[in-house]
């Protein structure tokens, strides 16, 4: 057997190992698929009222696709608390016995992490409409939406397990990632980056997560989009590829 195949045969087994462990301790799953659903309900219900003006339209309508946003944000934390586990409870130490590929671990963790978050974005796209978000979407702009969310959650999923990696303890690192987790608040998700002071605003228009929230929003919308799709595609390389080589480079080391 190929090392090609061999590594597609030890991913395939650490995924399912992944969603095992997702079935059976469901807790941390549902707290970060269901806290964004809880934002969602809170801004668009106590604060949508006097956000309303800021946006120039129905606030639902403006909030939904910066919300979308917190499900990959939110993952960060997941991951990062399941791959520190994994390095500090032992398990690692057996892997390290057997004869499969180790980089596997990584892939089980990612690839896991992405099905529920991809599930979690249905549940928040679900519960939107449930509360009045009315999108102008074609198929081909839902299918192009749920792509750009879907290369977001695996772009951070890897950043997530570099967390994971440098964390001392599970609980560390569910703290780690908490920056990557305030992102989609600081920046056009709530409200326009007009309505911010001028450090803010600077800030907010340069992070990754604005550009994606545009494009998003666009997409489902009917509205301009310009040059933040190359933007949010461009972010989301950079993020990966940043991440994957972080995590593969600290687990090599670790693992030596």
């Amino acid at each position: 057997m190929s090392t090609l195949s061999t590594s597609f045969a030890d991913s395939k087994t650490m995924l399912r190992r992944n969603l095992v462990h997702a079935k059976r301790y469901p807790g941390m799953t549902f707290a970060l698929v269901i806290m964004p659903v809880v934002l969602l309900l809170l801004f668009n219900f106590v604060f949508g009222g006097a956000l309303k003006s800021a946006t120039g339209g129905r606030y639902i309508d403006y909030l939904t696709p910066g919300m979308m946003l917190l499900i990959p944000a939110y993952m960060v934390a997941g991951i990062a608390v399941g791959v520190s586990t994994d390095m500090t409870k032992g398990i690692i130490n057996r892997f390290r016995t057997m004869h499969f590929s180790h980089p596997s671990v990584l892939t089980g963790h990612v690839v896991g992490t992405w099905i529920q978050g991809m599930a979690g974005v249905v549940v928040m796209t679900l519960a939107a409409l449930a509360i009045g978000f009315r999108p102008h979407a074609n198929p081909l702009e839902w299918l192009a939406a749920f792509g750009l969310l879907g290369l977001m959650v695996f772009a951070v999923n890897w950043l997530g397990a570099g967390f994971g990696l440098v964390a001392q303890t599970p609980e560390s690192a569910s703290n780690l990632p908490m920056p990557i987790m305030l992102l989609p608040f600081l920046g056009s998700g709530l409200v326009p980056t007009d309505t911010m002071p001028a450090g803010v605003k600077q800030f907010a228009e340069y992070q990754p997560f604005t550009p994606i929230t545009e494009t998003l929003r666009g997409l489902l919308m009917g509205g301009p989009i310009g040059h933040n799709g190359i933007l949010a595609i461009g972010w989301c390389v950079v993020i990966t590829v940043a991440g994957y080589f972080w995590a593969t480079t600290t687990f090599r080391r670790k693992t030596a």
